[in-house]
C-alpha cells in the first residue's frame, strides 16, 4: 500500500515553486483542474534555497508540496497526493491505462528535448528579456552542475525529435478529442503540456508549434484551465506550519532490504542529485519516507517516489 494514501486532513496544500518552472506549471494546472484552493510559497529559481532545504534536507527541485509537516517531492508523487486529497475529477481515468507511462516519458524524454530547444540563444534572450547579463550567468552557473549527468541532444537532433513528437500528438488529436486519450483528461495531458508551455514562453522559438493546429487547440484549452484558487504565503510561515504540525504515520514494508529507523539518504538518479538524509520511516513499492529534524522546520516527513530515486544506507559512524 502506498504511504501517499495515508494523509491527515489539511485545510490547504502549500506549493513551493517559482513562476517559470515547467514542473511547477504542471502542478499548478493540476490544482486548477481539481479546482483546489492552495497556498503559494515563492522559492528562488537558483541556489541557495535555505527555506526549501530546511524542509527537504537537500532536495532543491521545484516544485515541492507541503501538507503540514509532510513534504512531497517530485510531480509524479505530488499528482498521487492531490488525487488522494481530492479524487474527482481524476488524473488517472480508467479509460486511459497508458497515461502514466506517457506522463513518465514526457517528464523525462520530452522535457529534455523541449528545454534545450527553448534555451537556444534566441529563446534564452527572450526568457531573460529585461534582466541584466549577470542573471543569465548566474542561472547558467547554477544549472551546469545541476544537470551535469544529462545527455543533451544537438540542436538539430533536438528539433527533429521535437517535431516528430508534435506530429504524433497532432495525429492523436486529429479526431477532435479534447484530451490525449479521449474525453477525459489524464496525468499525461499535464505532463506533455508543461513541456510545450515552456516552449511557448519563448516566442522566437515557439513557431515550432505552429504547424500542429490540433496540438495548439488542445494546449490552449488545457492552459485555460488555470491554477485554481491560491493565496500567497511567506516561506517563514510555511516553516511555522511544519513546526506546529505532526507528520502523518508511515510504515516500512518488509522484504525491501531496509529497516525502519535506519539512517538513509535519498537522491534523484538523473539530475539534481543532491541527497536528503534522514531516518527511514516509510517504504512501499512506490514511495520512500524519511524523518528529519530541523531547527527551523521541526520534525518533518519527506516523501519521494521509488521510481527515479535511489535509496541508500548512510555509512555508520565507527568508534
Amino acid at each position: 500500500m502506498s504511504t501517499a494514501s495515508v494523509l491527515h486532513p489539511v485545510v490547504h496544500p502549500v506549493l513551493h515553486h517559482y513562476p517559470t518552472s515547467p514542473f511547477a506549471e504542471k502542478v499548478r494546472l493540476m490544482l486548477g483542474f481539481k479546482a483546489m484552493a492552495w497556498q503559494s510559497v515563492s522559492m528562488p529559481s537558483i541556489m541557495p534555497k535555505p527555506d526549501l532545504v530546511a524542509l527537504t534536507g537537500g532536495y532543491r527541485r521545484a516544485p515541492v508540496l507541503q501538507l503540514g509537516a509532510d513534504v512531497y517531492c517530485d510531480t509524479a508523487l505530488i499528482a498521487r497526493v492531490l488525487e488522494s486529497l481530492q479524487p474527482a475529477p481524476t488524473l488517472f481515468p480508467a479509460s486511459a491505462p497508458l497515461a502514466p507511462l506517457l506522463a513518465q516519458w514526457a517528464d523525462s524524454t520530452l522535457f529534455w528535448i523541449a528545454v534545450p530547444y527553448t534555451m537556444q540563444p534566441a529563446g534564452l534572450a527572450a526568457l531573460f528579456a529585461g534582466q541584466p547579463p549577470e542573471a543569465i550567468q548566474a542561472f547558467a552557473a547554477d544549472r551546469k552542475p545541476f544537470s551535469a549527468g544529462v545527455k543533451r541532444l544537438s540542436p538539430v537532433d533536438g528539433q527533429l525529435q521535437l517535431q516528430a513528437a508534435l506530429a504524433a500528438f497532432d495525429a492523436q488529436l486529429a479526431d477532435g478529442r479534447p484530451f490525449l486519450f479521449g474525453a477525459d483528461a489524464s496525468i499525461a495531458d499535464f505532463s506533455v503540456a508543461h513541456c510545450l508551455w515552456f516552449i511557448r514562453r519563448a516566442p522566437p522559438v515557439a513557431g515550432v508549434l505552429d504547424a500542429t493546429l490540433n496540438v495548439t487547440r488542445w494546449l490552449d484549452a488545457l492552459l485555460a484551465i488555470g491554477h485554481g484558487r491560491s493565496e500567497r504565503l511567506k516561506s517563514e510561515e510555511a516553516l511555522a506550519i511544519a513546526r506546529s504540525s505532526t507528520p502523518a504515520p508511515a510504515s516500512v514494508m518488509p522484504g525491501q532490504g531496509f529497516a525502519a529507523g535506519q539512517r538513509v539518504n535519498v537522491a534523484a538518479s538523473d539530475y539534481g542529485t543532491e541527497p536528503s538524509v534522514g531516518v527511514l520511516v516509510g517504504l512501499a513499492e512506490d514511495e520512500i519516507v524519511i524523518r528529519r529534524d530541523d531547527e527551523r522546520a521541526g520534525t518533518v516527513h519527506v516523501h519521494f517516489p521509488r521510481r527515479g530515486y535511489q535509496l541508500r544506507a548512510e555509512p555508520q559512524d565507527t568508534p
